[in-house]
């Protein structure tokens, strides 16, 4: 029955939904385990050379101190000031499961370390089968006109520029300290999978971020990602909409024209059967 069908596919649709967030939540498990230790031994290792360096910088070279800059950068120590900031690390479980959420969402970022994002990856396409599981009707067909698809596509639209470009972008600039334009531009450079990598949420040295911050985003970035999906999705639904009215007004116009036609054709027979039929009358007489 539809409303059975409407139930189990509902049902379909939750059960991938949570099997995709329990495997984000593994993977984030995964990356937490794998690369914190080493990060950490990274970081003591490049605090102890900072240590060196100022007790020694008056006798290092220009190469050996852009070198020093290097590897402490890289390692996550920033160089001003003497906290060594070993303790705050990129792996925790809210760092781990956003890095989950861009791998799986095909952003990733040029900036991150990591161990296995090849194996994770591999297993990681799921993402867009999700986002139109999701955008699919279920169990019904629903088919209204041209303009109320149109004008749903049009509210999504604005909605969701507000929701998912605006207001977070605003967010972003209380946050992270960049421009409200700063952050359109990082905004809209992670939800159309680009991820150049130059703007990197969570990052800011001097910034104080409250707990599941970097969580957060990868849930606005999956949303984000479904409404975008939604948008495709009804814009195909207008098009194909539009073009099988195309296609029957052009049948309907080649059928009328077809139909004159062969009226035309019949006419032309009547008129010279009448023309043949005066002239024999006339013969005659």
């Amino acid at each position: 029955t539809p409303s059975w069908a409407l139930c189990s596919g509902k049902l379909q649709t939750g059960l991938l939904v949570a099997g995709y967030f329990v495997y984000l939540l593994v993977g984030a498990a995964v990356f937490q385990a794998l690369e914190r230790t080493a990060e950490k031994q990274e970081k003591i290792a490049a605090a102890q050379m900072k240590e060196a360096f100022l007790q020694s910088f008056t006798h290092l070279t220009v190469a050996e101190m852009e070198q020093f800059m290097k590897v402490t950068i890289q390692n996550g120590v920033y160089p001003v000031g003497n906290e060594s900031q070993t303790e705050d690390s990129n792996w925790d479980f809210s760092n781990s499961f956003f890095f989950a959420g861009t791998v799986v969402s095909t952003i990733g970022r040029s900036n991150a370390f990591h161990v296995c994002v090849f194996v994770y990856d591999k297993n990681s396409n799921t993402t867009i089968p999700l986002i139109h599981e999701c955008d699919r009707p279920q169990g019904t067909q629903w088919c209204p006109s041209i303009m109320i698809k149109f004008l749903t596509l049009l509210f999504f639209l604005a909605t969701g520029i507000l929701v998912f470009l605006c207001l977070p972008s605003l967010f972003f600039q209380i946050t992270e300290g960049w421009s409200y334009s700063e952050g359109i531009y990082f905004a809209f450079i992670t939800l159309s999978t680009i991820g150049f990598g130059d703007y990197v949420v969570g990052k800011q040295p001097d910034r104080i971020y409250f707990s599941y911050y970097r969580m957060l985003v990868a849930i606005w970035i999956l949303f984000g990602l479904a409404w975008i999906a939604l948008l495709f999705n009804l814009l195909t639904t207008v098009l194909e909409d539009t073009e099988k009215i195309i296609v029957k007004d052009l049948h309907q116009i080649g059928k009328a024209s077809k139909g004159n036609e062969i009226l035309n054709t019949q006419k032309m027979k009547n008129n010279d059967f009448s023309y043949s039929k005066t002239i024999a009358i006339t013969y005659e007489n």
